[in-house]
């Protein structure tokens, strides 16, 4: 059983099981989740991990075979190509009664200091931050709590065309009592792109995400994740979402996104 509107957190735990409150909820079915919930869930069952070193995910391509249904579910990881400089590693995510929803697969590399010259760096032009931006509002939602809408700060900074940038921050808890790590509001909120440059309206069309894969050459600072992304189409039913992952000091990696793309 999911939690209500009060609840205080996208999460709570119960023994093994993770239970969704009314927060996890995706714009498409009031019965399913948001993506972004489970891929950070699934982030953080693969942070955990033993490692024979630091190290940190640099890499995550999350496939979503089916919609995540609003049950109690079950995160599990494991290293499947131990080492001390590169490791790989896979996570899952079921439900109670063990139905597989979501699966991934993650490339972690070891965490040293290393001296870049600043002739391999990049100045890009800054871009517009989340101060003073303008908070979105989602058509045709009909509801008032969901990931999209209860769970995260979401503001526009920069329109062009179907082109955005927005920023996202949590409200709350990933899962009540923790703290979200930088990693798990990164993948969270990569699961936006095709949302917040979406070129199609929610009322006429099916624009979701079959997968996503992010990559990450630092991890971010402060709380607000910034999304420049763009959805392109094709002409047989199916799109595209590219997304530059960004905090407030710069760049920290990329989201891309396959789209099932339909009319209702």
């Amino acid at each position: 059983m999911s939690g209500g509107a009060d609840a205080h957190a996208v999460f709570v735990p119960d023994g093994d099981l993770l239970v969704p409150t009314v927060h996890a909820r995706g714009p498409w079915d009031a019965a399913s989740m948001h993506g972004g919930g489970p891929t950070a869930l699934l982030a953080r069952a693969i942070e955990a991990l033993d490692t024979p070193a630091p190290m940190r995910i640099v890499r995550l391509a999350v496939e979503f075979p089916r919609a995540v249904p609003m049950e109690p579910v079950k995160a599990s990881a494991a290293i499947t190509r131990p080492g001390k400089r590169l490791a790989l590693a896979e996570a899952s995510l079921a439900t109670a009664d063990g139905m597989p929803v979501l699966r991934a697969n993650a490339t972690l590399l070891r965490r040293a200091p290393v001296a870049i010259p600043d002739s391999a760096r990049i100045d890009d032009p800054p871009v517009p931050g989340p101060q003073g931006a303008e908070p979105v509002t989602w058509s045709g939602a009909g509801e008032d709590h969901g990931f999209h809408l209860s769970a995260a700060e979401i503001v526009v900074a920069r329109t062009n065309g179907t082109a955005r940038l927005g920023w996202f921050r949590f409200r709350m808890p990933l899962v009540a009592g923790e703290d979200p790590t930088p990693l798990q509001r990164a993948v969270a909120f990569a699961d936006f792109g095709n949302g917040i440059s979406r070129a199609l309206s929610f009322e006429t069309h099916l624009f979701v995400n079959t997968d996503l894969t992010v990559h990450l050459h630092r991890e971010p600072t402060g709380e607000w994740i910034g999304l420049d992304a763009r959805t392109d189409f094709g002409a047989e039913g199916s799109g595209q979402a590219t997304t530059v992952l960004l905090d407030e000091r710069g760049r920290i990696g990329t989201g891309a996104q396959s789209l099932y793309v339909d009319e209702r």
